[in-house]
């Protein structure tokens, strides 16, 4: 007998007890349906069995563990039921591709016709799979093992990716003969997947489950046409690249290519600048420049090179970073959960912000502030600055689409710039990198050297960054007129050094381990890059350091 503490309770159980027999009795508790166990402070699988004394915790598709296990097996259903809808002899790849809306945008490639009775099929399977609570089974294979399978299976991104692993072992999911790869864990059977669609969309479909802030339905599918066209045009560069996902960096970066992918990534970026900068100097009414985007974009940077192609066009733009015009810490406010909510309005001094830009816009000089993120608190410096009538100011901040933001400043002067680190690259062609993984490994990295900030804090404080970012930033993307994408396909091969001995600090008995232990774990798929190579100006160098602006 194992004694398993629960809450308060300990109760006895026989060794060889599953977690999910445990989990049926105390369901009724929770809210929502449990997904996943946390053993000792170890995720685990509702499959696996108590074997010794511990303390068991539930976790529901309403935390992100248990959400991100929905997803996967939703994603391991849907691609069982289209392989058969289709017929695998029809099918070339299926690709989970990148979020749209509150989805996923799949592009399916092969000897068929994509259209509405097609997906129907594909749902009517999906849903007979759920009604019969197939298992989902689990079986751990050496790695060479699993790189013939998958050539076998022609899911050739997997052979390629298990080509650069260190493990000698790899762990293979099944339904009812169909196998796959999962960067993580998954549901007992399918039974648990009780709401998903499948809606067409441009040349694929975008595959919808619940959301995380409200786990018991479906959301409706709303488009970021603009964002989309965005991610659609980095993931196609991607692949005209040949570097579409992790395997394919990592043999472009052990066949000694490192440097040559640095110099064409950087020299794509600053063509998509010059040419931002040729639309704004086309329309000389526009006298501030917009630039928003969520954390950890690269907005300083962006805004910093935006104004040397704007010099170079002859005009005179001036960067203004929206984060010196903070509120002192101590007055900013706080989410549901007491942190301090950076992302909201409230934390910059508006009325200021505003009576500065008024002022410079009438050639009053003015003396900007200057905020100190160690100790918390605006200075002044004497960075003083006058404008004259070809100036043009370049502001950057997470609320420069929001004309509540820049209510003094008239809305036809504006040219508005989103600015987001949209990770083109996936793990493999059903395993995808969320873009919020790089931007909180960007800040992550940063933080720990410009403010202070230990990573364990950062993982602690996203959660309460990514509702800012829901409320404050997403809503007014559409209303850019130029999308950027800030991300490089080489940058998590240079993160990585940087990244992982801070992760490698957060203690195994405290809350942010379990997300810690996810990155290290993710981090681990990719070959690492020396930072040597990158250029000054880089928007990488805003975060691991060595930059030629004031960032």
């Amino acid at each position: 007998m194992a004694k398993v503490k629960i809450g308060d309770q300990v109760r006895e159980y026989e060794n060889g007890t599953a977690y999910l027999e445990i989990a049926k009795e105390y369901q009724e508790q929770y809210p929502y349906d449990i997904m996943l166990a946390s053993v000792n402070g170890k995720l685990a699988e509702l499959n696996k069995k108590v074997f010794k004394d511990c303390e068991l915790k539930f976790l529901t598709v309403a935390d992100k563990p248990g959400h991100q296990t929905y997803q996967r097996t939703t994603k391991l259903i849907m691609l069982k039921a289209f392989y058969e809808a289709v017929g695998r002899e029809h099918v070339e790849k299926v690709t989970v591709k990148f979020s749209a809306g509150k989805g996923l945008f799949v592009k399916p490639a092969g000897d068929f016709v994509l259209n509405q009775e097609l997906l129907n099929k594909v749902k009517d399977k999906m849903r007979e799979y759920v009604e019969r609570k197939l298992p989902i089974e689990k079986r751990s294979m050496n790695t060479e093992d699993a790189i013939e399978l998958f050539t076998k299976h022609g899911m050739y991104d997997k052979a390629l990716l298990f080509k650069f692993r260190r493990v000698s072992r790899v762990n293979v999911y099944s339904i009812g003969g169909f196998e796959d790869y999962f960067y993580g864990y998954m549901a007992p059977d399918t039974g648990y997947i009780k709401q998903f669609d499948l809606i067409p969309f441009d040349d694929g479909f975008v595959m919808l489950i619940p959301d995380l802030a409200e786990p018991d339905k479906l959301p409706e599918f709303l488009p970021s046409h603009k964002l989309y066209h965005v991610l659609k045009e980095s993931s196609q560069w991607g692949e005209q690249m040949r570097i579409p996902n992790i395997g394919a960096l990592n043999q472009e970066i052990s066949s000694g290519r490192a440097n040559e992918l640095i110099l064409i990534q950087e020299a794509l970026q600053e063509k998509k600048i010059g040419q931002i900068a040729e639309m704004i100097a086309s329309q000389p009414g526009k006298k501030f420049v917009m630039i928003a985007g969520p954390s950890s974009s690269g907005k300083t940077t962006f805004s910093h090179r935006l104004s040397i192609q704007l010099q170079a066009l002859g005009m005179k733009p001036h960067p203004i970073a929206v984060d010196n015009y903070f509120v002192d810490r101590e007055k900013s406010p706080r989410d549901k959960d007491g942190n301090y909510n950076f992302e909201a309005l409230e934390c910059v001094d508006v009325p200021l912000f505003n009576q500065d830009m008024v002022k410079l816009l009438s050639g009053e000089t003015v003396e900007l502030p200057r905020f100190n993120f160690v100790i918390g608190k605006r200075e002044y410096k004497g960075d003083y600055m006058t404008l004259g009538k070809d100036d043009i100011l370049v502001i950057e901040g997470i609320h420069c689409l929001n004309d509540k933001f820049s209510y003094s400043l008239p809305k036809e002067s504006k040219f508005k710039i989103y600015i987001s680190a949209l990770t083109q690259l996936n793990i493999d062609e059903h395993n995808r990198i969320p873009t919020t993984d790089g931007r909180l490994l960007r800040r992550m990295v940063r933080d720990a050297r410009t403010r202070g900030t230990s990573a364990k804090e950062t993982i602690r404080m996203w959660p309460s960054v990514r509702r800012g970012e829901e409320g404050n930033i997403f809503p007014f993307q559409e209303e850019a007129d130029v999308m950027f994408n800030s991300a490089a396909v080489y940058e998590l091969a240079v993160l990585k050094q940087y990244a992982e001995p801070i992760l490698f600090q957060i203690p195994k008995d405290c809350p942010e381990y379990l997300e810690a232990k996810r990155l290290l774990k993710f981090l681990d798929y990719v070959q690492g890059v020396s930072s040597e190579n990158i250029p000054q100006n880089s928007i990488v160098r805003e975060f691991i350091g060595g930059s030629c602006f004031r960032v």
